[in-house]
């Protein structure tokens, strides 16, 4: 490593904003059976479901499968942050909706990589608000913060 990268890398460490929580407030618990084409259960029985390969990565289809997942788990929880930066500036966010793209994809690691497109609408709404409040909660919401320099998150406001 060069001067100038460990003197970058130093920066970087030294203005990251630390996100991990300070207390757990809540543990959810799955187990999977089979990796990508299988079964996936949540250890209270609210989750039980059948995993399978999508047909675009060679599988049959018949079942979830984890970017499904992740996508279910990003919107509800990033239109959850909305909901909370909306109430807390004095905005009535009835209508609004946040849907989840996750793709996936082979990386330069060889390996696989993830990206995330959020589409946001908040129908009644000014354009600039609605922008201030879409980036409050992607600064709020855990997913994004624990997706943050790790993955592509685009987030479209329409």
């Amino acid at each position: 490593m060069t001067d100038d990268t460990a003197a970058t890398a130093a920066n970087a460490a030294a203005t990251a904003v630390d996100t991990r929580p300070t207390k757990i407030m809540y543990v959810a618990e799955a187990t999977a059976h089979g990796g990508r084409d299988g079964f996936v259960s949540s250890q209270d029985g609210q989750l039980a479901l059948q995993v399978a390969m999508p047909p675009a990565l060679g599988g049959d289809g018949n079942g979830t499968n984890p970017e499904q997942l992740f996508a279910a788990g990003y919107s509800s929880c990033f239109h959850n942050a909305l909901v909370l930066v909306g109430r807390r500036a004095g905005f009535d966010l009835t209508g609004s909706t946040v849907a989840a793209k996750v793709g996936i994809g082979p990386n330069k690691q060889r390996g696989y990589g993830l990206a995330v497109a959020l589409s946001v609408s908040l129908p009644i709404l000014d354009a600039g608000i609605a922008a201030k409040l879409v980036d409050a909660a992607h600064e709020v919401c855990p997913y994004s913060n624990a997706t943050r320099g790790n993955i592509d998150v685009t987030i479209l406001l329409g």
